[in-house]
């Protein structure tokens, strides 16, 4: 078999091609690619034209002026792709706003001399279709059996879950919130997600994007739980911008917040993936809703309360384990 050189523009996609045992294959990988650890060694083939840093507010209305543009929120080191000289590219067709596109790879591609690699584009709204991008992964790489095997255990893992969290007595509702300033409910795979954890979702369809959510209608539901997962927000700056909700009129009257059931997560590395640690995403919605059916043990990790004034607590060294 000739040996397999794979450029990675997906954190996701970085993160599958690790799990299905072919990580020397990479050569290349996107700016955000950050796990398994050792992939931070890799080249990095994309850039944002973004300011990442700024607050939540801020990078929507620059993100919102470079669409109305016309321009990518990325960009493409093509020369270095060319240098790596892959056999595949791995890239996506999901979200514009999440990571490089097809047509940015598609536009790097053009003038390419000598073999062309192959494009494999993963697409994945919903846990279904992660389990199918794993195949085709794989597929493309030629390691069927080991993507069959892996999507196999993931969806025991999700069904194991399922089957414990419909033990519980009551189903909390539950308003999942992907951006902060302005709001977002979290669709995708995330309502899915929620359902199986033993909750009710209130926003945002099973499959669909995600859309905006006015603060009324949140108001007016109600929540028993609020969970906060900005797209690309570690756990620590989660807390640092959670804030921007306080201010919001009524904020301190939701049944959520009054019974301090508001929760930060890892969004950026676990719940914003659409790869092989949604498992690891699932099991930490449902240690949120039903803590004494699956314990806290991802508590600090994956997940934590919003407690006004409160400082971070020291993150546990079992952290590594998924994070480092």
């Amino acid at each position: 078999m000739k040996r397999r050189r794979v450029v990675s523009l997906l954190p996701s996609a970085t993160e599958m091609v690790a799990a299905l045992g072919a990580i020397d294959a990479l050569v290349g990988r996107s700016h955000e690619c950050d796990f398994p650890p050792e992939v931070e060694a890799l080249p990095a083939c994309t850039r944002a034209l973004i300011d990442a840093s700024a607050p939540s507010a801020g990078i929507q209305a620059e993100m919102e002026k470079l669409l109305e543009s016309g321009s990518s929120l990325y960009g493409i080191e093509a020369e270095l792709v060319k240098e790596l000289a892959p056999t595949h590219i791995v890239t996506q067709v999901q979200c514009e706003v999440c990571a490089v596109s097809l047509a940015d790879v598609e536009a790097a591609l053009v003038g390419w001399a000598g073999p062309r690699p192959q494009v494999v584009t993963l697409g994945a709204v919903t846990l279904q279709g992660v389990l199918e991008d794993l195949r085709r992964l794989a597929d493309a790489l030629e390691i069927r059996q080991k993507g069959d095997r892996l999507a196999g255990d993931l969806s025991r893992r999700w069904r194991d879950v399922a089957e414990r969290a419909s033990r519980a007595a009551v189903r909390p509702s539950v308003a999942a919130i992907e951006w902060l300033a302005p709001l977002m409910a979290a669709g995708n795979w995330m309502p899915e997600m929620v359902e199986m954890a033993g909750g009710r979702n209130l926003f945002g369809q099973p499959g669909s994007h995600s859309d905006w959510l006015a603060w009324d209608d949140l108001r007016r539901a109600d929540p028993d739980v609020v969970v906060l997962l900005p797209c690309g927000f570690p756990l620590e700056r989660v807390e640092r911008e959670a804030g921007v909700l306080a201010v919001l009129p009524g904020w301190n009257e939701l049944s959520a917040v009054a019974h301090d059931r508001v929760y930060l997560t890892e969004a950026n590395q676990l719940f914003n993936r659409p790869g092989p640690r949604l498992a690891e995403s699932l099991e930490a919605l449902a240690q949120m809703l039903h803590p004494g059916l699956f314990g806290r043990t991802l508590e600090g990790i994956a997940w934590r309360r919003l407690a006004a004034n409160a400082s971070a607590p020291e993150v546990p060294p079992q952290r590594a384990h998924y994070l480092a």
